[in-house]
């Protein structure tokens, strides 16, 4: 049985998987942001291809027309470079700020927003060479290496076959202009990347499936992981039914206190009693304490003790014990029932006193 325990089969709960998170763990495939990449970068080439060839053709006529120049001096070479530098950014700048945007929402789509402070400290225990050794040849490495390897047999024989389909076209080649070739390259290049992007598309959801399945295979608890940790969320079962016990007792204790003040007890006879207090000052009479059993019997005793009046009327009783909590004014409906209860007792009193 103990061993049984000991084995991780329960699904991890929403503490663990928070935990986890704050340390950065989370089911992430690292081949879903390579494909959006890469995706995007060819949607960019090929709608975006021909005015970034226009670019280059700028930028290399900008520097050719200057080789023929004397040598400039510092100042003017200063210059050229920021300009020449300003249009390399201009051409580039589409294409990192697609490709920036396409990874950070492929990430933010399976984790979601996430900064780990805990993730991103660093920690000496990487830095061991026996953990290196370990992870190199861990499961997860032999995964990652069987991906590598397939992902480079698959590119290679796309670039295979397209490649192989254009051979017939390389001679007429020396034809073309330079603008024509570098067209045609476009299209080779859009032509490849489309092709490998829908090989990856597969591999990035089947490595998104084993991840997930691994992080959750990772996180699952044992079953007094379990326990434990609903222990401490709820608080032991015993800790708390021993200060549930221990309430009890102290509202017990204050409310047979209280029975000495009451105007009149109503008992059933001996099942149920209710001890009601009224003063002129009050608008209603109010319960001051009730019981069944035991807690009935107590009452009865502590009122005789105090010359409290018992009066035995079963129906009413009843009907407070049911509809009135203590503490509480009796309800609307019982006024003239208690009403009666206390002219009696007042009349007692009254005869009691006029005896004396």
């Amino acid at each position: 049985m103990a061993e049984t325990d000991q084995e991780k089969t329960e699904p991890a709960t929403p503490k663990k998987r928070s935990e986890a998170r704050k340390k950065g763990q989370v089911a992430q495939s690292r081949e879903i942001p390579s494909v959006a990449v890469l995706l995007c970068s060819m949607t960019i080439l090929l709608f975006a291809g021909g005015w970034m060839i226009n670019q280059i053709q700028d930028i290399m006529r900008f520097i050719f027309q200057r080789l023929d120049n004397p040598i400039p001096v510092t100042g003017q070479m200063h210059h050229l470079f920021i300009l020449l530098f300003q249009k390399i950014i201009v051409l580039l700048a589409p294409l990192f700020l697609a490709v920036a945007t396409a990874g950070v929402i492929s990430n933010i789509a399976q984790i979601g927003f996430m900064i780990s402070g805990e993730a991103m400290t660093p920690k000496f225990s990487k830095f061991n060479p026996i953990n290196g050794i370990k992870r190199l040849v861990s499961v997860t490495m032999l995964v990652e290496l069987i991906k590598s390897c397939f992902k480079i047999f698959i590119i290679g024989c796309i670039a295979y076959y397209v490649l192989i389909a254009e051979v017939d076209k390389i001679p007429a080649m020396v034809d073309l202009s330079a603008w024509q070739l570098l067209l045609y390259m476009q299209r080779i290049s859009i032509k490849l990347g489309y092709y490998t992007c829908l090989i990856l598309i597969v591999l990035a959801i089947s490595d998104y499936v084993f991840q997930r399945w691994k992080y959750e295979k990772d996180l699952r608890m044992t079953k007094q992981e379990v326990k434990d940790e609903h222990k401490q969320r709820e608080g032991d079962p015993k800790v708390k039914q021993r200060i549930r016990s221990i309430q009890i007792e102290r509202a017990m204790k204050r409310m047979m206190e209280s029975v000495p003040r009451a105007t009149v007890v109503i008992t059933n006879p001996t099942h149920l009693a209710i001890a009601i207090e009224f003063e002129r000052s009050m608008y209603a009479p109010r319960v001051l304490a009730k019981g069944s059993g035991k807690v009935a019997e107590r009452i009865r005793e502590i009122a005789q003790a105090n010359d409290v009046p018992l009066v035995e009327e079963k129906m009413l009783a009843r009907a407070l014990y049911k509809q009135a909590e203590i503490g509480d004014f009796i309800p609307v409906e019982l006024y003239h029932a208690v009403a009666e209860i206390l002219a009696y007792v007042y009349r007692l009193k009254g005869m009691a006193h006029t005896t004396v």
